[in-house]
């Protein structure tokens, strides 16, 4: 055998071996979790297709737990559960996490050592839980209105967004915890919208960047790019259709009001252009539609406070079954009409409406003003037209 085939012999095996041992490098996250005797605590691996179960053990009565895994390239995130209470952790390259917590509050109440990310989860995810507190107790109020409840809960998660990003995302991108943060929700609602909002998307995009960066080709660096350009594809759609929807309305200004004349559920014709002299909500709703409930309390709201002082609702049903919206308007104060032509109609055509609910607003000289997309107070807007 000669020199160069030995030379590439040992250089192969060298390779080998160092490859080798990359592979077996281990991860650790152990503790224990008081009060627990007889549980058993997962450890699931977050993918992104969801939790996967990697092992679980039945806790004995010093709860004592040691999970060992294999490490990966790029920060990888997991979570320990029993029940329905979580520790969220995260784990990067061969570290050590000690967890200790009790049950029943156990994701409330842990301590964790060995990984600064880890601290920084834990941070988030009780900021997160204190949000998710704050925004139930506005919702059983009896005191506040739906509108004003869905007001104050919006202006809480705006709140927890901007610190969230100034102070995590923004200042570390690079960070397990940032790319964490990104996907905390307050129930089943993300509180970073990354498709329609486009200062979520500058945050999205700030930590892709960075995982492209320091963690090229991983998947989760991947994921995230490919969200950040989703979000922009989806704001320019939204600024063209906006644009569409602000020309008809300038077409309707400047060539009259586009007529709807259909059937209420009394059975009496109705025209939309008959209403002149009142401020008119035009309003396209599906009544089989999964938030119709909250959407009509709105409503309600809405046509309660002003009614007495020339305010109408005009509301379009596209729902197919007649009988079913017949049944869901019978108590309702307002003008109720069905097209027959459900989501096929002309006139959804003619109003450029892209999706349902949506709703106008019409001033006394039946001149059409704004669409929602184009407001932000709706009380105000109603007010000045009055």
């Amino acid at each position: 055998m000669n020199t160069n085939n030995v030379l590439r012999i040992i250089t192969f095996l060298t390779v080998a071996l160092v490859l080798a041992a990359c592979s077996n490098k281990k991860f650790t996250v152990k503790g224990e979790i008081a009060n627990a005797a007889d549980s058993v605590l997962y450890f699931e691996n977050i993918s992104l297709d969801g939790p996967v179960k990697v092992d679980s053990v039945k806790l004995s009565k010093d709860g004592q737990f040691s999970f060992s895994e294999d490490a990966q390239t790029a920060p990888e995130f997991y979570r320990l559960r029993i029940d329905d209470q979580i520790i969220n952790i995260s784990i990067d390259s061969t570290e050590t996490v000690t967890v200790k917590g009790q049950w029943p509050a156990l994701a409330t109440s842990y301590t964790v050592e060995g990984s600064e990310q880890c601290k920084l989860i834990q941070e988030l995810a009780y900021k997160q839980i204190a949000l998710q507190q704050q925004a139930i107790a506005i919702q059983k109020s009896p005191e506040i209105s739906y509108q004003k409840g869905a007001d104050s809960i919006k202006a809480l998660v705006d709140k927890y967004r901007e610190e969230i990003k100034l102070n995590y995302i923004f200042k570390h991108p690079d960070y397990a915890s940032s790319y964490f943060a990104l996907f905390q929700a307050i129930g089943s609602t993300l509180i970073f919208n990354p498709r329609e909002n486009e200062e979520d998307i500058k945050a999205f995009g700030a930590v892709a960047t960075s995982w492209d960066t320091k963690y090229p080709e991983s998947l989760r660096g991947e994921n995230l790019h490919n969200i950040t350009v989703e979000g922009m594809n989806n704001i320019r759609y939204v600024r063209n259709k906006m644009a569409r929807a602000e020309n008809t309305a300038q077409m309707a200004r400047e060539s009259g009001l586009i007529d709807i004349r259909l059937t209420d559920n009394h059975g009496k014709e109705q025209s939309l252009q008959g209403l002149a002299g009142k401020v008119v909500l035009l309003d396209f709703h599906v009544f089989a539609g999964q938030d119709s409930p909250q959407r009509i309390m709105s409503l309600r709201e809405l046509y309660n406070k002003y009614h007495g002082q020339g305010f109408e609702i005009y509301q379009v049903s596209l729902d197919a079954d007649k009988h079913f919206w017949k049944t869901q308007t019978d108590a309702l104060p307002w003008i109720s009409v069905n097209d027959p032509d459900g989501v096929n109609s002309r006139t959804l055509l003619l109003y450029n409406v892209q999706s349902v609910p949506t709703f106008f607003l019409i001033n006394k000289n039946n001149e059409l003003v704004k669409r929602d997309a184009q407001i932000k107070d709706i009380d105000a807007e109603i007010k000045a037209l009055l």
